[in-house]
């Protein structure tokens, strides 16, 4: 019979890793010419693609109008209607008349409250000793860590990294083929890694004792990691042949029952 999500959590710890490590390896969904029509989407979870509505929404929605925006996400607002709807659970729609500070402000708010950060406070530690690595062995070591990532916040933490990505590629002014300057937002890597880091990375939950304060080395740590999770966020979520073969060795020792799955 069929597996579900509950099936494979019901696994051991090391066996449910193993694979929803192997989900990941589908380098071919990054291809935009083997989509032929339904879009694709990389995803830890082989079930659905488990992204919040409202994460995705606002990333369409900056994607689609606001990626010449100057200052983008340095704008504050001060609307709360849109924070008050989606808290209430309603269908918010957003479209071209909605202000595309008032969504990047909501983007960042539902990352900063989201009850378990994006990536799990018991991995912070982790992630932040990557900051002093170099190279391959920093790449390594990054993707091991995704992979322990539970399915919705691997494809929520995909999703942003591939939304912040555009935003920096907008950064700087281009020409358009009439000769007309197109602005850029003025965002780049490192501008968005200073803003989104804190909020993706927290050591202590929102309103906890201390959870605002931050020491300058945990700091800049942050921002050195999330600046590679953009940079190399496409490699990252990719896992090399030789990965799947170990992990699939692992399993025919392990589990071989789930390998067909």
């Amino acid at each position: 019979g069929a597996m579900s999500v509950d099936s494979i959590s019901d696994l051991s710890d090391n066996t449910s890793k193993l694979l929803e490590a192997l989900q990941l390896s589908h380098p071919h969904e990054l291809d935009p010419r083997r989509s032929l029509g339904k879009k694709k989407m990389l995803s830890l979870n082989p079930i659905t693609w488990q992204v919040p509505r409202i994460v995705d929404r606002c990333c369409k929605h900056i994607e689609t109008h606001g990626l010449q925006t100057v200052g983008i996400f340095r704008v504050g607002s001060s609307k709360k209607r849109l924070r008050e709807e989606f808290d209430r659970g309603l269908d918010v729609f957003l479209d071209e008349h909605q202000s595309v500070h008032d969504v990047a402000a909501l983007l960042k708010e539902f990352l900063r409250d989201m009850p378990d950060s994006l990536i799990p406070r018991e991995l912070y530690a982790a992630f932040l000793s990557t900051a002093s690595m170099e190279g391959p062995a920093q790449l390594a070591a990054l993707q091991l860590l995704l992979f322990l990532l539970p399915p919705c916040h691997s494809d929520t933490l995909h999703r942003l990294l591939q939304f912040l990505s555009e935003v920096a590629r907008h950064a700087e002014s281009s020409w358009g083929p009439d000769g007309q300057e197109i602005p850029g937002n003025k965002m780049t890597i490192s501008n968005l890694a200073t803003i989104f880091g804190p909020n993706i990375l927290q050591k202590e939950k929102p309103g906890e004792k201390d959870a605002g304060a931050m020491n300058f080395e945990d700091s800049t740590a942050i921002i050195l990691v999330l600046q590679r999770l953009i940079e190399q966020y496409q490699t990252l979520f990719v896992v090399s042949p030789e990965m799947q073969r170990d992990v699939l060795r692992r399993l025919f020792q392990t589990d071989p029952d789930v390998i067909d799955y």
